[in-house]
């Protein structure tokens, strides 16, 4: 007989759980909460718009070409991918100043050298250690099983020599003398749900990263990719549930057998991959007897990456200077920081994240359109905001930010306008704390430290996306499953 696997969540990590385990001749069955796949990649459809829900960054792309091949297809069948130019650009409100970080190193280069023409040499040797992060932590260490401390153990010689237990934002710091450039530089963290001033610096490896694959985009939205996944999935008679909310995993003993879903069905397995938060599945998912590692009480005094607040808009008319990634940044850098991940404060000033596909894919908007979201990184919930009160107000503020700077004219070109805070968060992705990406990325919780992709304490329980190992990002979420498909492959030697 075949043996069963059950995925819980079908965001880009149980997605491609599914299809790895799938592969090894496994039966799979993937149950998702929300009423359509993709978990954090989901899409709003709204009077001709389409808005990508979350993640909208392609990097690494040779990660979801795997998938396919798997099964002897080829992605673009599936998906188009384009890349980017420019990568990201910055625009400092303090002064108005633009900075292009653009695929061409050459453009990027003359870039820095208009705000400091030094730090252009210290962008090489930032990348030349950057380089150097990567063959380690991505290339030797992203799709490992962590599970072992003394495999940890033996890791500490080369993370130490790689300045591991430096922040991301002390390691730019080292090579970037230019104030600007050294917040531009650092901001990676933050689409990971790290705080770049305590985020270990082996994050830094993205600078060498996306240098070497580029930033890619998919036509059709993110949503177009998981459409994708979804075809392969169904021609690979995977089965998919929507509407389907884990209630309880099911136990004899220490031993997982199965999930329960919407409180009252039962579907029995020999392995179950949550692709959720690993803290809200303990919490509140498992028999706590049996739950020897990760009790209650230690769950809540990890650290949790921030919040988001994200406005998805469409306007009336099309702003044609605004590329298609605008990373927007505050006056404040590591004040606005501390009191987003310390003070757990609602500032009043913010940094923003800007998207704008149609800037790439004009599909994503009526004729003469243009879509947009922006997202603000916030305190998560344990900052008692009631968002019920301050949330349109916060919608208010940012609009108004960028209409006077970068979006003349835009409340009332307005023509869509809705938003989501950390609240939803935790009600649509059963995320503890409303975070936006399970426990935050630094030292000790990373590798070994994190949760790791199979339970310690449960057997045929697994783990894949953004708070076990390797992380959060696209990347590393669909890494966790390579890791698990390594896991069971020495399970069934």
């Amino acid at each position: 007989m075949k043996k069963k696997a059950l995925v819980v969540g079908s965001g880009f990590g149980g997605l491609a759980s599914a299809l790895r385990l799938k592969a090894m001749g496994y039966d799979v069955k993937v149950f998702e909460k929300l009423g359509q796949i993709g978990g954090r990649a989901r899409v709003f459809k709204k009077s001709g718009y389409t808005f990508d829900a979350g993640p909208t960054v392609i990097t690494a792309p040779f990660l979801f070409d795997e998938l396919f091949k798997l099964f002897k297809k080829k992605r673009k069948d599936y998906v188009k991918f384009v890349r980017l130019d420019p990568w990201y650009r910055f625009y400092f409100s303090s002064d108005s100043r633009v900075f292009d970080y653009s695929d061409s190193l050459m453009k990027t280069e003359k870039e820095i050298s208009k705000f400091n023409p030094k730090d252009v040499i210290g962008y090489q040797k930032l990348l030349k250690f950057s380089e150097k992060i990567f063959n380690v932590g991505f290339i030797k260490l992203s799709s490992t099983p962590f599970h072992n401390f003394f495999f940890m153990i033996k890791q500490i010689p080369v993370l130490i020599l790689l300045k591991s237990y430096l922040s991301v934002f002390k390691l730019v710091s080292i090579f970037i003398k230019n104030e600007q450039l050294r917040q531009a530089l650092s901001i990676q963290p933050l689409l990971l749900g790290g705080n770049p001033v305590a985020t270990t610096s082996i994050y830094n490896l993205i600078h060498y990263l996306e240098r070497k694959w580029g930033v890619h985009y998919a036509i059709g939205g993110t949503g177009q990719l998981i459409k994708g996944l979804k075809k392969l999935m169904i021609e690979e008679k995977i089965k998919i549930s929507t509407n389907s909310n884990i209630s309880k995993i099911l136990t004899e003993g220490n031993k997982v057998i199965g999930v329960e879903i919407n409180k009252k069905e039962k579907y029995f397995a020999d392995k179950v991959i949550i692709n959720g938060d690993p803290a809200y599945t303990y919490k509140n998912l498992i028999d706590s007897k049996f739950n020897k590692k990760w009790k209650t009480n230690r769950i809540e005094k990890l650290d949790y990456s921030m919040g988001l607040f994200v406005i998805y808009f469409g306007t009336k008319k099309k702003y044609k200077k605004i590329a298609h990634h605008t990373i927007w940044m505050g006056k404040r850098y590591e004040g606005l920081l501390n009191d987003i991940f310390n003070k757990k404060i609602l500032a009043e000033d913010f940094s923003l994240y800007l998207h704008r596909p149609t800037a790439t894919d004009r599909t994503m908007a009526p004729n003469g359109c243009d879509c947009f979201y922006v997202l603000s990184p916030v305190p998560n919930l344990l900052s008692k905001v009631n968002w019920k009160t301050h949330g349109d107000v916060y919608r208010d503020k940012i609009l108004q930010a960028l209409e006077s700077t970068i979006l003349p004219d835009l409340q009332k070109n307005l023509d869509v306008c809705f938003y989501m805070t950390p609240k939803d968060f935790k009600k649509d992705y059963n995320s503890l704390n409303g975070s936006g990406f399970s426990i935050s990325p630094i030292f000790r919780q990373s590798a070994w430290f994190r949760f790791h992709n199979k339970s310690e304490d449960f057997e045929n329980l697994y783990f894949a996306g953004a708070g076990s190992h390797p992380g959060a990002g696209v990347p590393g979420v669909i890494s966790s499953a390579k890791v698990i498909e390594k896991i069971i492959s020495d399970e069934n030697r």
